[in-house]
Formats: structure tokens, sequence, C-alpha cells
């Protein structure tokens, strides 16, 4: 009984990794080239691939194998280090997910919903 509860952890948990590792590769692939280079990160080819051997490693082997736990790695480092720091260059979600979506698009904090607000001016 026990190990059945293992196991259905240990297979939660292999899910979560390879939705870690898979979230890291869609949004690096649809971050720019540029973005990395000036933020002083690995190229955008390096993260694609280390990202998408992080995913294939955590499909394939078993969680307690040391290559998952690299991937894992591997995608929390891209998550909490370059996604922030590429994220900022391109201004948010500017040239990665939210492209076109109208209203989250630049202004400043003191937009109307009709211009910028002067204040009664």
């Amino acid at each position: 009984m026990l190990m059945l509860g293992f196991e259905g952890f240990m297979g939660l948990l292999k899910i979560v990794l390879m939705a870690l590792a898979a979230f890291g590769l869609f949004d690096a692939a649809f971050r720019r080239e540029d973005a990395f280079r000036a933020a002083g990160k690995q190229t955008k080819v390096f993260w694609l691939v280390i990202l998408g051997i992080a995913l294939v490693v955590s499909y394939l082997f078993s969680i307690l194998s040391i290559l998952p736990i690299a991937g894992a790695v591997a995608s929390i480092v891209y998550l909490v280090d370059v996604r922030p720091a590429v994220k900022a260059l391109t201004g948010g979600n500017r040239g990665g997910w939210g492209r076109g979506r109208g209203k989250g698009r630049g202004g400043s904090s003191s937009d109307g919903p009709y211009g910028p607000y002067n204040g009664g001016r």
C-alpha cells in the first residue's frame, strides 16, 4: 500500500518536472535572440537545447536518477534567472507570449482609459 502511494507521488513529480521543462522550452522559443545577449545570458539556442534535453530526459528516465535532477536544475535556473532578465529587457510580455493583445502595451501608471491623466490641468 505504501509503495503505491510512493509510485503515485513519483509519477506526479515526474509530470511536474516535465511541465517545468516544457514551459521553459516554449517560453525560450518565443523570446527574442538579441534579448538573451543583451541580458548577458547564454544564447537562445543554448537554452533551447538545454531545456529540450531536460524535457526528453525527464520523460525517459526515472526521477531517482541524476539526469532528470540535472534537467530540473536547468529548468529552474532558466525560470528564476534567465527568464526575468530577458523579460525585463523585452518590456514584459512584448516580444514574448502576449504579443498584440491591445491593452497591456506601453503607457505609464498614470494613464487613464482615454489617455494620460494630467491632474486637472
